[in-house]
């Protein structure tokens, strides 16, 4: 299937407008992490150059692996400001608030496409802005699905993203499989102060089963979490999980202990964490 096509599904009115697609790839900063606290529509409206005063839609996405990306969102332009300075709470100021700054409304006829929908872009990937123009569809991704799975050692999830995914197992089936699959050390990092805490999974359901505790309960039992908690009950949302070491499911509960004390050791988390023991 083609964009557009598969876009006229959605809303068929406004395809007598100027319409741009917009693929973003930025080296600077975290494009997925900004989608996720919700700063990326301020990214996508400052522009240094004006890029969007002819346009009136807007299609933007994400970059990918290769030529694919990620589809964001549908805005129509009903403004744009200069020199407007970046809100105070905006995570990436060493990027500077740009000359431009367009007001970008959401079209949302389309925002049951957001993080599903998948293009090829083409050749052309430097050509980062384009008048609309035909577009390979390569997929749909299932309600439900959070993003790829791309190897144990790049797993950072936000608290938000593996409660979603332990959720939806077959929206986030490769998720659940490679997960399960490991036994090992894991890492939880509270992002509001960087107290970090270590963790193990031992045994059946791996890491997947360990990880399942958390997004059910928050704390997973774990005495210095839940006094968190109990203190701040909506602090979870800033917790973030990763993995330090995958480990073989055959190892006895006693071997995989024996890896999760030593980076308790390493990383301090006893002495200035939130491990216990």
């Amino acid at each position: 299937m083609e964009l557009t096509q598969l876009l006229r599904m959605y809303d068929d009115s406004i395809w007598n407008e100027r319409i741009k697609l917009v693929r973003h790839a930025d080296a600077r900063c975290d494009l997925d992490a900004l989608q996720r606290s919700g700063h990326l529509l301020e990214y996508e409206a400052r522009q240094s150059r004006p890029r969007f005063h002819d346009a009136d839609i807007l299609f933007t996405f994400l970059a990918e692996q290769g030529s694919r990306c990620r589809f964001v969102a549908g805005y129509r332009v009903v403004g744009v400001q200069e020199n407007v300075p970046l809100p105070l709470e905006f995570p990436h100021p060493d990027l500077g608030p740009g000359v431009y700054r367009y007001d970008l409304v959401p079209l949302e006829a389309f925002a049951e496409l957001t993080n599903r929908l998948v293009i090829d872009w083409g050749k052309g990937t430097r050509s980062w802005v384009q008048w609309l123009k035909p577009k390979d569809v390569i997929e749909i991704r299932p309600l439900g699905y959070v993003r790829e799975f791309v190897g144990y050692d790049d797993v950072i999830l936000e608290f938000d993203e593996l409660a979603r995914i332990i959720a939806s197992p077959d929206a986030n089936r490769v998720w659940h499989q490679m997960l399960g699959a490991v036994a090992g050390v894991y890492l939880i990092t509270d992002l509001t102060d960087g107290q970090q805490y270590v963790g193990s999974a031992a045994g059946e359901g791996g890491i997947l089963a360990r990880w399942r505790a958390y997004a059910t309960t928050r704390h997973g039992g774990n005495v210095r979490l839940k006094e968190v908690l109990e203190a701040e009950p909506e602090r979870y949302r800033r917790f973030q999980l990763s993995i330090l070491r995958t480990l073989p499911r055959t190892q006895t509960p006693k071997e995989v202990v024996a890896v999760e004390t030593r980076y308790k050791r390493k990383l301090g988390s006893r002495a200035f964490g939130l491990n216990s023991n």
